[in-house]
């Protein structure tokens, strides 16, 4: 099976090579004096350029947000994706960040608030992307999350995507063993294994937010990380 699944990450990441994300034009639009000064505060650690160039999100898609809370990447989203894409930003309902998420939306054409993943058409998106989540989904904490929880979203995120279609991941990177729940955390090998898991193939790693400063033995909340964590940064696609 492995083979099998190596041999189509292959086609799947051969057949996507030739697109690429105009990098240069999403730099320019996210320095634009309307985005919010705490917002470029973070671009230094979250890279989003290389990091959606790497995920291979191209102008025109039809893109979704999980778990967007107030739409940091949401908005870097919506200039990529451009005037002929779409962005859905997908927050639960009556969540902490609703009204940030509508203030958000409401300034960009092709953004789109959304409630539940399942109430998107079936192969309607081009590319999805949660970042630093998915620990919080799979990890057991506070007894509202487990690996059943992700893999519940992880299905529902298969049947919106088109065939092709590309799942990104990018998450605070926990060590093998460790308390990685309370650290809110998670190491590579299980959070691969757990998408996997779900039906999707990986693709690809970027080593783009390497962080060796940070040690993996505090949360992300520690002051002493300045908000900048050692993170995965995972590429699947739906086969």
């Amino acid at each position: 099976m492995k083979s099998v699944l190596s041999l189509l990450s292959v086609i799947l990441l051969c057949s996507n090579s030739f697109a690429q994300l105009d990098v240069t034009a999403l730099e320019r639009a996210m320095a634009n004096p309307d985005r919010p000064a705490a917002d470029k505060e973070r671009d230094a650690s979250r890279q989003a350029p290389a990091v959606l160039n790497f995920l291979g999100l191209e102008e025109g898609n039809t893109v979704l947000d999980i778990s967007a809370a107030a739409g940091w990447y949401t908005e870097v989203l919506s200039y990529a994706a451009g005037s002929s894409g779409k962005v859905y930003m997908q927050n639960n309902p009556g969540g902490r960040n609703e009204e940030a998420a509508s203030a958000r939306a409401a300034r960009f054409s092709n953004v789109e608030q959304l409630g539940l993943i399942s109430d998107l058409p079936a192969g309607s998106v081009d590319f999805a992307i949660t970042a630093l989540n998915f620990h919080d989904w799979h990890n057991i904490w506070r007894g509202n999350s487990d690996p059943a929880t992700a893999q519940n979203i992880l299905g529902q995120v298969m049947s919106a995507l088109k065939s092709g279609g590309v799942l990104g991941i990018i998450d605070h990177e926990g060590t093998p063993g460790a308390d990685n729940g309370s650290l809110h955390r998670i190491s590579y090998d299980e959070a691969v294994k757990a998408v996997l898991a779900s039906g999707f193939v990986l693709v690809g790693s970027s080593d783009i937010l390497d962080n060796e400063a940070d040690d993996q033995s505090a949360s992300p909340f520690d002051a002493s990380l300045g908000r900048n964590t050692d993170r995965l940064v995972l590429k699947f696609m739906k086969p």
